[in-house]
């Protein structure tokens, strides 16, 4: 349920409300509605009787109470229609402005991570990208490189001056990471990991959360709520491709999702063509598909020499191709009226 207050209500019409609720058992969530007020969400088995017992509606500051019958209460677009804006450094993501998230699939040294940031920004990007902990399939394949690659990081991000992400593995990790990260990842594997996505609503920190493999959009959209229902309202979804029947790409790149997750969300959306294809050849049509469909940004893997990469080379792209994707990409922005 949601309670829209009037336009101009006062702090203790709100705490009011709010006192009201708590006492009686509920969960309530400030989040602000337009310009000018905000809405009082309320977690909880809520009937349209006790509420009118209670006289909500009468109090004071009360325009309208909407019930929401979807299981994702907070992340619908019932308790928020206007699209969620997430602030992270200079870069709006959500807004009009595209925003590209880009560099190595994980950190190996000083020089690949500086030289890659430098290439990406002079390209357009706005955000940095870099594994510190890398779950792989394979034991035996690059771990990462742990606290020395959050180091690096943050060295990169004093050097060029843009924000950072990388991945949160568990909660063990997650002071660390979030010591040093601008944006919380959570990874395709991790989707689902419940008690680290509650861990993730304790902090104060954009969290990207990926769509797991199988994942249907109802489960996709109640991880993210187990987030938000922790008190962090920064959550940017990204799709990042599904496991299908299909076997000549990495996953099946499923854009149909960004239309479709904006009709439902207020959550700005990103895609990630790079794990969703598996091949570097493939990521710049889709990057420029993922902007045609309405997606808020996207997050590819870029590499000084894929070649000699430790992890994800295949998928990755060379500045060269990095800079002629992010021309192509503005294009394709400038004709659906994004920037």
């Amino acid at each position: 349920m949601v309670i829209v207050m009037e336009p101009g209500s006062s702090i203790e019409q709100i705490d009011n409300i709010k006192n009201k609720l708590q006492k009686a058992g509920f969960q309530t969530h400030i989040i602000p509605y337009g310009t000018s007020r905000i809405t009082i969400g309320v977690i909880g088995e809520v009937a349209r009787q006790q509420l009118e017992d209670m006289a909500i509606k009468a109090m004071p500051g009360v325009e309208k109470i909407l019930y929401i019958f979807k299981p994702y209460k907070l992340a619908s677009r019932e308790f928020k229609s206007e699209d969620t804006i997430i602030q992270v450094g200079d870069a709006v993501i959500g807004g009009k402005q595209i925003q590209v998230i880009a560099g190595p699939c994980a950190v190996e040294s000083e020089g690949q991570a500086l030289d890659t940031a430098l290439a990406v920004k002079r390209a357009g990007a706005t955000l940095f990208r870099g594994g510190a902990f890398k779950p792989r399939t394979s034991p035996y394949s690059f771990q990462g490189l742990g606290e020395k690659a959050l180091e690096i990081l943050t060295m990169v991000r004093q050097e060029t001056g843009l924000p950072v992400i990388t991945e949160v593995m568990d909660t063990d990790t997650l002071p660390l990471v979030a010591e040093y990260a601008d944006i919380l990842q959570v990874g395709a594997r991790n989707m689902q990991n419940y008690h680290l996505l509650k861990k993730l609503g304790e902090y104060r920190k954009p969290v990207l959360l990926k769509r797991g493999p199988s994942a249907s959009i109802e489960e996709w959209l109640l991880a993210a709520e187990y987030i938000i229902a922790g008190g962090n309202y920064q959550v940017i979804l990204c799709e990042r491709g599904i496991r299908t029947f299909a076997n000549s790409t990495r996953y099946t790149l499923d854009l149909s999702v960004v239309p479709l997750i904006k009709s439902l969300t207020h959550l700005p959306v990103l895609v990630d063509p790079s794990h969703a294809t598996g091949k570097w050849q493939l990521v710049p049509p889709m990057a420029r598909a993922a902007i045609a469909a309405g997606a808020d940004g996207i997050i590819v893997e870029v590499h000084p020499n894929p070649e000699d990469a430790l992890s994800d080379g295949a998928q990755s792209l060379t500045f060269e191709n990095f800079t002629a994707m992010m021309q192509d990409i503005k294009s394709v922005a400038k004709a659906v009226e994004r920037e």
